[in-house]
């Protein structure tokens, strides 16, 4: 069953545990990343070696809708996420939930909406490089690691009671939206042998 963003698949359970919320497969979400990576390193590249900045314009005003693409409907409708389901059809899924991507997307979103205004205003330098490269570094980090930084700092937000824990975060890579279970004032958890 599909709903607007993500998939829900009824009878879907990941160590044990049936998930209710959307989800994503992991698998395209990296093959994914490392697309956009690549993408961006051509585009850096003409901007850092060439000063050509031209391809870093085009690229970032692509990759804001490729993100805002993600961010209302989900990863299956953007361009770079079809080329990902493509390639990724042949491996069985590792399902994520949706969320905790959508929030990793948003803070893309955010970047890429910056880039976009830096780069078509004109401004070249320093400041859209280095831009630049904390997004390639993001998504190396997803593609390469598995390590989504958007479920990390998600999950530091609702460990730090600034944001609420959502319970549509089921299921994050890596376990990084998991929140230790709360104790007791005064209580130490003692491991096993001690």
């Amino acid at each position: 069953m599909q709903s607007v963003f993500g998939q829900r698949i009824s009878g879907l359970s990941v160590d044990g545990r049936e998930l209710r919320a959307a989800v994503f497969n992991e698998n395209e979400v990296r093959a994914a990343a490392g697309m956009t990576m690549v993408i961006g390193a051509i585009a850096f590249s003409y901007a850092y070696f060439q000063q050509q900045y031209l391809p870093l314009q085009v690229v970032a005003s692509f990759f804001f809708v490729e993100f805002l693409i993600r961010v209302t409907v989900g990863l299956r409708y953007s361009p770079i996420g079809l080329v990902a389901r493509a390639m990724m059809s042949g491996r069985p899924p590792e399902w994520v939930s949706a969320k905790p991507k959508r929030f990793a997307w948003m803070l893309g979103l955010g970047m890429t909406f910056a880039m976009t205004i830096i780069t078509n205003s004109g401004i070249r330098g320093y400041l859209p490089r280095t831009i630049c490269l904390i997004c390639l570094t993001l998504m190396w980090m997803e593609s390469a690691l598995g390590l989504c930084m958007g479920c990390q700092i998600h999950g530091w937000l609702v460990r730090r009671g600034w944001v609420t824990k959502d319970p549509a975060f089921e299921v994050c890579a890596g376990g990084a939206c998991e929140i230790p279970a709360a104790t007791p004032a005064g209580e130490t958890f003692v491991g096993a042998g001690g």
